[in-house]
């Protein structure tokens, strides 16, 4: 018998607390001091000291992140049930699921589309069109139900806009967009799967009609897993999901610590006005630019409820390249002039968090290695962000694997097995943040790998 929503979530909360009470202990933050009579000065010198603890304190710029990461999870039920629906699908409103791709894989672009299709008709969804926007053509099959846009070559936006910017612009232009203004869109990427809760969840979302903006969670092991090591290190963005950027929308509406490019539902008349002509400042994070700059603008955020799926990089060097590419574009943004800096709060900690990466991971030597006496109150806090960093890693293992699917030993091991990850996601996170700062101004996208050998072989097949 399965149990209750509310009471998974009390148990995995107590697990919460179980975590947060062991990294106490660990930590120093209860129980006895056991460096109270030590003196690092005598034991490793002024100079070697003073840079011990400069490093130990740069830890805790992501202290905001942590905070918001634990209301999230704690306050709101981590189990939600699948939402069902408030209203007929027939009358709703008008839904356009909008891709935008290179057409680099024209194969994955056709088989999602065509998934997903198959998901909204499940559930008897009228009222929708998949719109297909790309730089060359993929051929998607002829239907009432798909558009293809091809952004063409000479298109150039007033502000000179790049990349996938100048594409969700172009489909704003008024010869271009065939949506009224009180129609809605919902941003994908190539690779994403609707679920039928997430279509669901944003039928209740855009009825009900509260808010202009809003986002959901995507998880990142429901199917083929190309790279165990990704997968794992991206479990960490199902917890933030839930937690703080859970947190923010539902509770602040406010995008304080910005969102993902996919699985946004957007009004059309306030992505008309917002626009994506951000120029280049804001043609690298351009999902992170729209938030803000929607935030400021004064467009009301909700969280919406379901789950949609992607994959992870399918490689550790494109892992390394994408977080190099949202180093980059949340810089940009943050030193932009087109969004105030109280707006820019939440961002600034993400920012500084990556850009004292390199400073911040060999921690992870230096406190075993050259242990400090430090205030009660400073292990409390370092024990609390240490708790919810690696809870973060096993709560998306919770979320994303099923011990249906797996059978509950390895499910339950696949619990513990993204803590041991950890620092092997920091390290190529770090990795990521050098090569950032080595190459602060991108004129060009490392194309990132999203389709199967298996995908390749059977269009193959099928085309033979």
């Amino acid at each position: 018998m399965e149990l209750s929503s509310y009471i998974r979530h009390i148990l995995t909360m107590s697990l919460f607390l179980i975590v947060i009470l062991f990294f106490l202990i660990f930590a120093g933050g209860i129980g006895a001091d056991r460096l109270g009579e030590f003196d690092p000065f005598l034991a490793y010198g002024w100079i070697t000291t003073y840079i011990l603890y400069t490093l130990r304190f740069l830890t805790f710029i992501p202290l905001p992140q942590a905070i918001f990461n634990f209301l999230g999870l704690f306050f709101y039920n981590t189990f939600p049930r699948k939402p069902k629906l408030n209203n007929a699908t027939l009358f709703g409103a008008f839904l356009c699921f909008r891709t935008v791709t290179r057409g680099t894989f024209p194969a994955l672009v056709r088989k999602n589309v065509q998934r997903n299709i198959d998901t909204c008709s499940r559930i008897g969804l009228d009222n929708y069109i998949f719109e297909v926007v790309t730089d060359c053509t993929v051929n998607v099959p002829k239907s009432p139900r798909v558009r293809e846009v091809i952004v063409p070559r000479d298109y150039v936006t007033r502000n000179r806009t790049q990349y996938k910017a100048r594409a969700l612009n172009y489909c704003l232009e008024p010869d271009i967009n065939m949506l009224t203004d009180s129609d809605w869109i919902v941003h994908l990427d190539e690779e994403t799967l609707l679920t039928e809760s997430s279509v669901i969840g944003i039928l209740n979302f855009v009825n009900e009609g509260k808010y202009d903006l809003g986002q959901g969670v995507i998880t990142y092991a429901n199917e083929t897993i190309a790279c165990w090591v990704t997968t794992l290190a991206d479990l960490v963005r199902v917890g933030m999901d839930f937690g703080m950027i859970r947190f923010c929308l539902k509770c602040l509406h406010k995008p304080v610590f910005s969102w993902k490019g996919s699985f946004i539902v957007a009004k059309v008349n306030a992505e008309k006005q917002i626009t994506y002509d951000f120029g280049m400042e804001g043609s690298i994070a351009e999902d992170c630019f729209f938030a803000l700059k929607g935030w400021h603008e004064g467009f009301k955020f909700g969280f919406v409820e379901g789950e949609m799926w992607e994959m992870s990089t399918f490689s550790v060097l494109d892992y390394v390249y994408q977080r190099k590419r949202w180093v980059n574009g949340i810089y940009n943004v943050f030193f932009s002039k087109q969004i105030p800096l109280r707006y820019k709060c939440g961002i600034s900690f993400m920012l500084l968090s990556w850009l004292t990466m390199p400073f911040t991971v060999p921690n992870i030597l230096l406190v075993p290695l050259y242990p400090l006496p430090l205030w009660r109150s400073v292990n409390v806090t370092c024990a609390f962000m240490g708790a919810v960093m690696t809870f973060l890693f096993i709560f998306g293992a919770i979320k994303s694997f099923s011990p249906r699917r797996l059978g509950w030993i390895r499910y339950l091991t696949l619990w513990f097995l993204p803590i041991f990850i950890l620092p092997v996601s920091m390290i190529l996170e770090t990795t990521g943040v050098i090569l950032a700062l080595k190459t602060r101004k991108i004129s060009s996208f490392h194309l990132v790998d999203k389709q199967t050998t298996d995908l390749v072989t059977n269009e193959q097949r099928h085309i033979v």
